[in-house]
């Protein structure tokens, strides 16, 4: 809907008019064929009922509605407008492009969002002051908060189901490989093979680590540590069958012939370069693994790898 014509200082040029409000044009859009002006909202409610330009029935579309000229869109803004606000006591006269900033800060806008001075804080509207209850606003903004809580908890319980459903298909899917390992010899291949790929896939998929001191590697790292990076290994998508090798391996008493004692650790120094090692996100650690690690030594690694801790040193 355009502007009401009875709001703007001196006359207003019927160009400037929309033929389908008859209000001063707002957001102009015009026909491209015809030229015809209106009002944004008015021509594209028009066209959703019929696709014809309302003044001389000529066909056209949304996406065919373009913008005004330049000469129009300046007459527009040179045009004097009362403020929205003059039935509240506002008397200011803008220009009509001054319009939407003015009305942002009119001190006479019932909509003006306003803090409560009483005690809670809270932005309301201006006009709704004279019913504001600090006490009744508190409780129905902690009501809401208990529900969009409660939602979340849902949520997270409804989540929480998947991944334990999706742990136990995993688990299931585990058994079933071991059983027919078990079983059948020739099966036994296929399934180690369809595990290498798996931590193949895995560890392409992880972003690469560079450890800046070796010098702080923790060789025998507490529970809650390790607990802390099983999580987040988990959480990375880790394949099942390697995680606990993994973790077991975080440990010197697991480690290679090469890292296994503080002495072979220093004359091994020069090697450690050579490692190709994956980021733990969030963790001082990192993952060499077997599959990555095809180049070192065998008293440097191990299978399927070393879940490597470090008191600093890790980019």
């Amino acid at each position: 809907m355009g502007f009401e014509l009875n709001r703007f200082q001196g006359e207003v040029d019927e160009e400037l008019v929309c033929p389908i409000c008859s209000g001063v044009l707002e957001d102009p859009l015009q026909a491209p064929v015809c030229e015809h002006a209106f009002c944004k909202s008015c021509i594209t409610e028009w066209i959703s009922r019929q696709p014809t330009c309302p003044v001389d029935r000529q066909s056209v579309t949304s996406p065919q509605l373009r913008q005004v000229p330049r000469i129009l869109r300046n007459l527009l803004s040179r045009l004097s407008i009362n403020c929205d606000n003059a039935q509240y006591g506002c008397t200011r006269v803008l220009k009509l492009d001054s319009l939407s900033a003015h009305l942002e800060e009119c001190e006479y806008n019932p909509k003006r969002p306003l803090p409560c001075e009483q005690g809670c804080g809270l932005i309301i509207p201006k006009d709704e002051f004279k019913d504001h209850n600090c006490v009744k606003e508190l409780r129905a903004l902690i009501h809401t908060q208990q529900q969009k809580m409660n939602e979340f908890q849902q949520e997270i319980n409804e989540q929480r189901f998947l991944i334990a459903e999706q742990r136990r298909e995993m688990q299931l899917l585990k058994d079933f490989m071991r059983a027919m390992r078990i079983s059948n010899p020739s099966m036994r291949a296929i399934a180690d093979a369809m595990e290498r790929d798996e931590v193949l896939r895995w560890s392409n998929s992880l972003q690469r680590a560079r450890v800046t001191r070796w010098g702080g590697m923790i060789s025998t790292p507490d529970e809650i540590l390790q607990r802390m990076i099983k999580r987040t290994l988990t959480e990375m998508g880790c394949p099942p069958h390697i995680l606990d090798d993994l973790m077991e391996n975080c440990h010197e008493r697991r480690w290679p012939p090469g890292l296994c004692s503080l002495e072979t650790r220093q004359n091994n120094r020069r090697q450690y370069e050579n490692y190709v090692c994956k980021r733990v996100p969030g963790k001082q650690a990192v993952l060499v693994l077997y599959c990555d690690n095809a180049h070192m030594s065998e008293d440097m690694m191990v299978e399927p790898g070393l879940v490597m801790i470090f008191a600093h040193g890790i980019e």
